[in-house]
């Protein structure tokens, strides 16, 4: 299915969609790392933005449920200059596309990242939308231009955890840690707990 990423400057990026359908409004960013797409769709820092890959092939590894840095992923759509949809990886659990899917989030390939990557980094960041339904370019502007982008969002609240909860690993002498949860990262808290089954004096943590 054909999509659209259109940014308030009326620069128009052309591509089709690999996971889900309809339109977002969001503002735009990019990261250049080779790996770690996962990390990123899951990094609560990503929270209500449209995310953008450098490196041209995405998902050749997969998704796995060890390497998320949240429950969910925190980006509300994701580009890509190309999908993998037949990954290589022993830890493989579900797809790039299928994990997108699930959680009802829109993915878009055959978009010439590098080009976005050097417009936003020449203009700034700025507000965009991708949509599959609504294919007119100058609509699409108009609509990035008017959206609000991230002005006015309370993001912490859409991050931050609903409850308690603990995070138990290995055994040794318990020693609890506690910690405010805002949005934090679960690379944080493995090594946190993983500090102090070094040192032989922590086996668990609690977030609140």
């Amino acid at each position: 299915m054909k999509a659209l990423l259109a940014l308030e400057d009326g620069r128009v990026f052309y591509g089709n969609t690999f996971a889900g359908q309809g339109e977002v409004s969001r503002e735009v960013v990019f990261n250049a790392s080779m790996t770690g797409y996962q990390e990123i769709l899951t990094h609560p820092s990503y929270k209500g933005q449209i995310g953008t890959m450098t490196y041209p092939l995405i998902g050749n590894y997969d998704i796995n449920s060890e390497d998320i840095e949240s429950s969910k992923i925190q980006v509300e759509a994701f580009v890509v200059k190309e999908s993998e949809p037949i990954p290589s990886n022993w830890r493989s659990q579900k797809t790039l596309a299928d994990y997108l899917n699930q959680e009802g989030k829109i993915g878009i390939e055959g978009v010439d990242t590098r080009a976005l990557t050097r417009h936003m980094r020449l203009a700034g960041a700025m507000k965009g939308v991708i949509s599959t339904k609504d294919l007119d370019p100058q609509s699409l502007a108009r609509k990035a231009k008017a959206s609000h982008g991230l002005v006015g969002q309370d993001l912490v609240k859409a991050v931050i955890c609903k409850g308690p909860y603990h995070w138990q690993k290995g055994e040794g002498v318990h020693f609890s840690v506690v910690a405010f949860d805002f949005g934090i990262k679960f690379n944080l808290v493995k090594s946190l707990v993983k500090t102090r089954l070094s040192q032989n004096t922590h086996n668990s943590a609690e977030f609140k």
